[in-house]
């Protein structure tokens, strides 16, 4: 019903009416209106027509009887306390009830005698007096009101009148309302007010029909109405009011009554309440404070009273009723009138009292306030009772309407005045709970309203009934079954939603319902389940109820505040969202209706925004509990529940870890438990009454009873109040032991004088409980239960010795007879409900007032407890909603969510939303979905990349939404996330491998100078510049057979491709750049669990999860399994996880010692694992693990011979692949720092891996440089590394002898050149024209062994440092550190290309002419003699190699020179070192080994021509002559005998010269020393010995002759740096 009022509530008066007409002559015509309709009826058709001329011949005075209304002067108005001045103000005055005069006019008959003129009728003459008056006022609003009114009033008094006349009264006074000639200025305006209130309230007429005859009550509804809205009726005294809303409410009561008019009634009594209740606020500010209004009303509270008529006292009699009788049982008015019977229509109030008194009654004006509203109030409360037969459902609802104005009016007012507050407290609120328990719709549904509005307005002090009314709702509301499983939506995103509240404690009832097969809605409810058997529309009412609560934005923060941090309270907040969450789901409109989830959700999504508004609101703390102590309280509150229920499974363990917890303050102390099990409410009673009837807990069970006060209650009445807190055992002694204690217990303080003594108590109350059962207990037939006098001769003689009063009896007896001894927890009755209630209002005398909070302080506490189930709620929503609006709303729930959750750093909430997300995206799959049909579609300058994921992707809107918010949520909250990047990098993993993003990490910038991530190339590439114009079904279908014959996937069709754009607009808002960004930026909190994230997303170590296994399915029983290719298959996925990792770490060193381990141990199982990976897994893996390695060397978790180790022994299949990667890490450690370098050199790995990667032709430049620059730092070259430094060196000129090739080519060129010519050359067989190195298409690897060649004579200079440092043996030191050098050039001198054997040869003659080459050694005459062995095993070796002919063969032009080249330089060295030779004893022998060599030289028959073999001759010419010279070897003289040793051995050394001379250089001994003729004795004898210096001299120049010979020069070696 519309109860809209038609004025704008709080208006102090309605809007003015301009009137047109002169006022004074609008109320002569109105007096003239009523006073014709009078004379057309009979009863006045004989009257004067002075009432139509408005005469003055009669008037009040020639009637007897009749009195003016009272005036100015009159007597009632003389004297005084305070009232109304004559003028309208307000003054000391008081006014008189109207005398009896007034009455008997107003019931006047109206029928004269028989014959007589009735002109002078009171009624008519009342016109006539006011129109006199009226004469010559000039404004209406000065006039005298009562006596404005007067006539009127007269009128709609008197029951002579009929309905049409009463009607014309009351619009006339609406017009003078309406028209504001009556202001809150006008004349005596409250003694006016009063009389129009009482005239209405008592109005009579004749009855006609009962449609008109309502009319009438309808002008009288609209009048009130008029009268409370406008500013006249504040000067109402509460009598008045009180009268005129008792009229009303009896109107609203009246089932005799037409609907419509009852409606209306109800729609005034609507009006008049919100003017009534406003105005309590008005009366707050004009005292100043509500404590004071209430102590100025006080002593009027009960002056007035309502009763207003109810059922069975009609204000329209039916046909044939006498009269009208008050609810009062008055007699009947006196009628004055004809014989005849007529019927009388009126407005009786339920209070009216005899209006005919004798007596004068002074009454004092004062305009109405608390008393009228607490009046008010409390009859509509009582209205509300459920068990009050005499009120209808129809007047509770009319009731609960007008409350519910009430309240909505002014709640916040009546909950500060005590005298309101009380009522609604008690009585309002205990009706109203029951009231919600109807099962009639109209009255749930507006007890429901009424309860909202009430807990809206007034919750404040409400703190238990609120919690009362909200657990009930919430038990009966809540789902107790299992979400069921929905197809394509997976169960993990609705974890977390409660299957019941945590106030609930499930039975054995209701947990299972002993049937085997799922049990239907309807036998569900039956069996008690999902929120028991209410109906489908009163359940949408409780959560239309809820949600409205909710919606209040402080609502639920009060909640958390008051109750959920509570240690005595319930979870409200808890378990509203998980009640409102969990009838979000679709199943729930299967026992309630469609409207229930979406009004669940609803009031979900407010929740949420509330908190988010809240977020950047700045902290509210004055006044308010601090947030830190409310989370004490919770978890206090959590350790008692626990505790409790550990007591309700065994009370021993219960109790010893309540102790422990510190709950319970002494286990030992009876006192301590007994107060902790009688102040807690969660304890099993069963369980409790167990426990402190048993014999060892008899001291407990004294404290227990001790807790409770019995004095003044009757022993059937204490008895009650203590079994209701415990179930009494079964067993007859633990009974006897509790009732034993009660005995004494009950005697101990102020004994009633009906008990003896503790004995009496002890039988009465066995009694008791013995008549209790026997009255209640199903099994015992009516017929044979207890009576009265049988109870009483029980209990005969046990009163010490006498008998217990029969009245005290007989009140227990009753009383026990009437209300069962129960325990109220097991049982949902009155009974139950009136013991709550009762317990409930001693509880709220202590209790403290609900905190109202409008602040954010508590949110982060209050969303961490409730984000579960809301997140639930929100993905199943999202997975199954179809409309925009729903999907809109989810989305902003899931936003608000984040930022909630971002704010407060609660990160668990926010990966479980980047979860959800994550599944509902489709992307978050643990397996990747398939490229291997990807194909690549390129239209001009752009291309797109058609996949399986981007073509679904871009199908599922769905998905799509979810991608899009779930990015959206992470952008700028990365640091809040742990464990919810799993997702995230499964999205962007599946984006990656499918070319939608690019990998944002990668580049210089991220420290990595490595080629971007490789991905799998298209299966197809398409290109649309050059696709024919052909179209139509057979191009279509041609294309798809071909690309089918082909065994190529078919052509992506128009759809895929639309599909596939949709995905690629998707991605470009998705904001990875920006994400990204903020993640290189995330501190090492956060960014651990990315790390953690990432490298679990990786195979685990020994699984082939990266080798590509056919599907054994696929594969045809013919074919033979052992030819299956096993090869790896790549994975880009695992490429990107392992850069992202490895660049996340090397941003800064703290992220390196706090992250890097992990990753390292990550990527040396990747490099354990190579046989099994792909190699560019394995070659990357390798270079972010030297990348890491470069950064982190100085820490523990990594260690430089380890990683060169693993790399080392990797294959040569995997070190061929892997080389740049592998070589451009080291180059990278060997930028770094010294200590770093210092490792990598004299780790031997590092010397074995650049040896095999140098013959790899993509790597040997990058290694060459590596070794360069290792090697020019002479540091970097250590005893430790010397020997593999030489060897490396060596391979790289080996490397080079491929130059011989184009050498060779070159030869034969110019020979072709030539024969063509016809030209010959006069000396045989030309050379080719050189070319320039740089020309040359080997030109790298024969550098680089030119270069090698340097580089190892540049090691000569190291040596004797290396040898002083090494603390050898000489010839064990010269041996280790020279030889590897000479062996190493002599070698290179044998390389088939020509420009690494000179570079070789110059190099060897540099080594060997060196002088650290003797200074490190010392003299030959100390013993020191090993760096003679550079002749036998440097140079003879040299030449041994130089004359096998497969080394001839590989430079048959140019070998032959070398072999000239070694003889010379063999020479050299020997003539070099003679001097220091001579003192050595095998310089004859290392002579003869020269010779032979020679000897073996020119008779190699390779000599490539004379003029080389002359030159040889040549030098050995020198070589004799210089050792000639020297004295090494001399020509004997004469042929006598040698006198001594000297003369024998030079004898000796010359002739096996001369032999061995002969062998291959006939004649040269002859020619160089001819014979000599023998000299006389004397002169031998005289002849003196060659000097010292001479020779000395002799043999430097023909040294330095020698080395002027041309050699084949060669550059000194030139630094090649490593850039």
């Amino acid at each position: 019903m519309d109860t809209t009022p038609p004025l704008p509530i709080g208006a102090p008066a309605r809007a003015r009416i301009s009137v047109a007409v002169d006022p004074v002559a609008l109320i002569t015509t109105e007096c003239i209106s009523v006073t014709s309709a009078m004379r057309k009826h009979a009863r006045w058709a004989q009257s004067s027509v002075a009432a139509i001329l408005g005469g003055t011949s009669s008037g009040y005075g020639s009637v007897p009887g009749a009195i003016p209304p009272p005036s100015p002067r009159s007597p009632a108005f003389s004297s005084g306390r305070k009232g109304v001045k004559a003028d309208g103000e307000e003054g000391e005055a008081r006014i008189k009830a109207p005398g009896p005069e007034v009455g008997l006019a107003s019931r006047w008959g109206l029928r004269g005698k028989r014959g007589k003129s009735i002109q002078d009728n009171p009624l008519i003459a009342g016109f006539t007096k006011l129109r006199s008056e009226l004469i010559g006022c000039r404004d209406i609003h000065q006039f005298d009101t009562p006596s404005l009114l007067h006539p009127f009033l007269q009128v709609i008094r008197s029951s002579s009148t009929s309905g049409p006349i009463t009607s014309l009264a009351l619009i006339a006074i609406t017009k003078f309302l309406s028209y504001n000639f009556i202001t809150r200025d006008s004349p005596r305006l409250p003694l006016a007010m009063q009389l129009l209130a009482s005239t209405i309230t008592h109005c009579r007429f004749e009855a006609s029909d009962t449609a008109h005859d309502e009319v009438v009550l309808l002008r009288i509804l609209k009048l009130m109405e008029r009268i409370f809205s406008g500013p006249c009726g504040e000067v109402l005294g509460d009598e008045s009011v009180c009268e005129m809303m008792e009229t009303i409410l009896s109107m609203c009561c009246q089932m005799r009554l037409s609907e419509m008019l009852r409606k209306s009634a109800e729609m005034s009594m609507v009006v008049i309440c919100q003017v009534v209740f406003e105005r309590l606020k008005q009366l707050e500010d004009e005292a100043g404070t509500f404590e004071q209004l209430e102590k100025d009303s006080k002593a009027d509270m009960g002056t007035v009273k309502m009763e207003p008529a109810v059922n069975g006292d009609s204000l329209v009699p039916e046909k044939g009723q006498e009269d009208v009788p008050t609810p009062e049982g008055m007699e009947e008015e006196q009628k004055v009138g004809p014989t005849e019977n007529t019927e009388e229509v009126g407005v009786v109030s339920g209070s009216e009292q005899a209006s005919e008194s004798d007596v004068e009654e002074e009454v004092e004006i004062r305009p109405y306030s608390l008393p009228s509203m607490r009046e008010l109030l409390r009859v509509l409360v009582e209205i509300l009772d459920p068990h009050n037969k005499t009120h209808t459902d129809t007047m509770r609802i009319m009731a609960l309407r007008i409350i519910d104005v009430a309240f909505e009016v002014a709640g916040p007012s009546i909950a500060k005045h005590p005298s309101l507050a009380g009522l609604a407290k008690d009585d309002l609120c205990r009706h109203l709970f029951q009231l919600v328990r109807s099962d009639t719709m109209t009255i749930l549904q507006e007890s429901l309203r009424v309860a909202g509005t009430v807990l809206a307005t007034t919750r404040g002090m409400l703190k238990l009934q609120q919690e009362l009314y909200l657990s009930y709702l919430v038990a009966c509301l809540h789902p107790r079954i299992e979400i069921p499983k929905e197809p394509g939506i997976d169960p993990v995103l609705y974890e977390g939603v409660p299957t019941a509240p945590t106030l609930i404690k499930p039975s054995r009832s209701t947990d299972i319902s002993g049937r085997s097969t799922p049990v239907g809605v309807k036998e569900r409810q039956k069996l008690g389940l999902e929120g028991g058997s209410r109906r489908p529309g009163a359940r949408e009412a409780m959560v239309e109820n809820i949600a409205a609560l909710v919606r209040i934005p402080t609502f639920m923060t009060e909640l958390y505040v008051n109750y959920d941090s509570d240690v005595d309270r319930n979870d409200l907040c808890e378990d509203i969202v998980g009640f409102l969450s969990r009838n979000a789901f679709p199943d729930s409109a299967t026992w309630s209706t469609t409207n229930v989830p979406p009004l669940c959700l609803d009031a979900l999504l407010h929740y949420v925004s509330f908190m988010a508004d809240r977020l950047h609101q700045p902290r509210k703390t004055e006044g308010l509990p601090d947030p830190a102590e409310l989370q004490r309280q919770r978890g206090l509150k959590q350790t008692i529940i626990q505790g409790t229920s550990k007591f309700n499974e065994d009370p021993k363990k219960g109790i010893a870890f309540l102790a422990q917890q510190g709950i319970i303050e002494n286990v030992d102390d009876p006192r301590s438990i007994a107060r902790f099990l009688r102040g807690t409410t969660r304890l099993n009673k069963t369980v409790l009454g167990d426990y402190i009837s048993k014999k060892q807990n008899e001291k407990i069970l004294v404290e227990f009873i001790d807790q409770f006060n019995f004095q003044g209650k009757r022993v059937d009445e204490a008895l009650r109040a203590l079994l209701e807190s415990f179930r009494l055992p079964g067993e007859s002694a633990l009974i006897e032991r509790i009732v034993t204690v009660f005995a004494n217990k009950y005697c101990s303080r102020d004994k009633p004088d009906e008990v003896h003594d503790a004995d009496a108590v002890f039988v009465l109350s066995y009694a008791i409980i013995m008549l209790n059962t026997d009255q209640h207990s199903p099994k015992v037939k009516e017929s044979n239960r207890m009576k009265l006098e049988d109870f009483t001769r029980n209990l005969r003689g046990v009163n010490g010795g006498k008998d217990f009063g029969m009245e005290y009896l007989r009140a227990i007896y009753t009383t026990i007879k009437t209300k069962e001894i129960v325990l109220p927890d097991e049982h949902d009755n009155q009974d139950a409900f009136n013991y709550a209630w009762k317990e409930l209002l001693i509880k709220a005398e202590t209790a403290t007032d609900l905190v109202m909070v409008d602040t954010n302080i508590y949110d982060c506490d209050m969303f961490a407890k409730t984000w579960r189930p809301i997140i639930a709620t929100l993905s199943y929503v999202f997975m199954s909603a179809t409309d925009d609006a729903v999907f809109s709303r989810v989305i902003t729930g899931f936003d608000q969510c984040a930022q909630i959750a971002a704010k407060y750093q609660l990160s668990e909430c926010m990966d479980r939303i980047v979860q959800c997300l994550g599944i509902i995206s489709t992307l978050a799959t643990e397996t990747p979905p398939s490229t291997a049909l990807n194909t690549e579609v390129k239209v001009h300058e752009s291309s797109v990349m058609v996949s399986e994921l981007a073509v679904k992707f871009g199908r599922d809107f769905k998905a799509q939404l979810a991608t899009v918010v779930l990015f959206r949520v992470i952008c700028g909250n990365e640091e809040v996330l742990n464990n919810g990047w799993t997702s995230v990098m499964r999205c962007c993993l599946n984006f990656f491998i499918n070319s939608l993003i690019p990998p944002y990490f990668s580049g210089p910038q991220m420290g990595l100078e490595i080629e971007p991530i490789p991905l799998q190339s298209p299966s197809t590439v398409i290109d649309r510049n050059q696709a024919t114009r052909e179209s139509g079904l057979f191009s279509a279908l041609s294309s798809y057979l071909s690309s089918y014959a082909s065994d190529e996937p078919p052509e992506p069709s128009e759809e895929e491709l639309e599909s596939t754009l949709c995905t690629v607009d998707c991605v470009n808002s998705c904001y990875f750049g920006d994400i990204f960004a903020n993640i290189m930026n995330l501190d090492i909190g956060p960014l651990t669990y990315l790390i953690e994230a990432l490298l679990a997303l990786l195979p685990e170590e020994g699984t082939p999860l990266i080798i590509h296994e056919p599907d054994p399915a696929t594969i045809p029983s013919t074919v033979n399994t052992t030819f299956i290719d096993k090869n790896p298959k790549y994975d880009p996925a695992v490429v990107y996880v392992l850069e992202l990792a490895t660049c996340l770490v090397l941003r800064d060193q703290d992220t390196i010692g706090a992250l890097g381990k992990q990753v390292a141990d990550t990527l040396q199982s990747v490099v354990r694992g190579a046989p099994y990976a792909h190699h560019i897994i394995v070659s990357r893996a390798i270079y972010y693990l030297l990348s890491l390695l470069e950064q982190s060397h100085e820490h523990t978790f990594i260690r430089t011979p380890v990683i060169l180790h693993h790399i080392a022994t990797l294959s040569r299949g995997i070190l061929e692949k892997s080389s740049l990667p592998i070589i451009a890490g080291i180059k990278g450690c060997l930028r770094g720092s010294s200590s770093l370098k210092s490792q990598m050199v004299s780790s031997p790995d590092f010397w074995v891996l650049l040896r095999g990667l140098l013959v790899l032709n993509d790597a040997a430049q990058e290694v060459f440089e590596a070794t360069e620059y290792v090697t020019k730092e002479e540091s970097n070259v250590s005893s430790d590394n010397y020997v593999a430094v030489v060897t490396l060196l060596n391979d790289f000129a080996l490397a080079a002898s491929v130059g011989s090739v184009f050498e060779q080519k070159q030869d034969k060129l110019f020979l072709a050149d030539r024969k063509k010519a016809g030209a010959a050359g006069a000396g045989g067989a030309g050379k080719a024209k050189p070319v320039q190195l740089k020309d040359r298409p080997d030109a790298a690897v024969v550098e680089r062994g030119v270069k090698a060649v340097g580089l190892v004579y540049g090691l000569t200079t190291r040596v004797p440092t290396l040898i002083a440092q090494s603390h050898l043996e000489k010839k064990e030191a010269w041996t280790t550190y020279w030889s590897p050098i000479f062996q190493s050039l002599g070698t290179q001198c044998a390389n088939p290309c020509r420009e690494v054997r000179a570079a070789a040869f110059a190099a060897l003659q540099r080594a060997l002419l060196s002088p650290e080459l003797t200074i490190s050694e010392g003299p030959v005459q100390g013993g020191h003699h090993e760096w003679t062995a550079i002749f036998g095993d440097v140079l003879f070796p040299l030449i041994s190699k130089l004359l096998k002919p497969e080394v001839y063969q590989s430079d048959p032009r140019g070998m032959g020179e070398t072999r000239v080249q070694a003889a010379m330089l063999l020479c050299k060295v020997f003539l070099h070192y003679m001097v220091v030779l001579a003192e050595w004893e095998g310089v004859g022998a290392l002579w003869g080994g020269i010779l032979d060599v020679m000897d073996r030289l020119v008779n190699s028959g390779q000599m490539g021509g004379t003029g080389v073999e002359e030159a040889v001759r040549e030098s050995l010419k020198n070589v004799l002559l210089v050792m000639n010279g020297a004295g090494l070897l001399v020509q004997p003289v004469g042929d006598g005998e040698v006198e001594d040793e000297a003369q024998r051995r030079s004898k000796e050394f010359w002739e096996q010269t001369g032999k061995k001379l002969e062998r291959f250089m006939p004649g040269l001994v002859g020619e160089l020393f001819p014979p000599l003729p023998p000299l006389p004795a004397e002169v031998e004898e005289t002849r003196p010995a060659p000097s010292p210096q001479s020779e000395v001299g002799e043999v430097v120049v023909v040294v330095e002759h020698m080395q002027g010979e041309q050699l084949p020069a060669t550059a000194e070696p030139e630094a090649v740096g490593i850039a």
